[in-house]
């Protein structure tokens, strides 16, 4: 099974790294509202578009995403 965007970005959580990535991670931990079991790039962009004031640039979501997919893609 597939896991969510959510659950990629968590281990990209290090709240000592200075890396964007790393940054975006940890305040979607903190986002009780971020859509946990969402695997569609629309459906979390749209939520970080209306919510997500933590990130400054949705190409630091952009990356992650494609990063997510490449890692789900070693996988399957």
């Amino acid at each position: 099974m597939q896991k969510s965007f959510y659950q990629y970005l968590m281990t990209q959580r290090d709240p000592n790294s200075s890396s964007l990535l790393a940054h975006f991670a940890e305040s979607a931990f903190f986002d009780q509202t971020f859509p946990k079991q969402a695997q569609d790039y629309a459906v979390i962009s749209e939520y970080l578009e209306l919510n997500g004031s933590y990130l400054p640039s949705m190409d630091i979501y952009d990356d992650a995403f494609r990063q997510y997919q490449e890692s789900e893609a070693h996988f399957n």
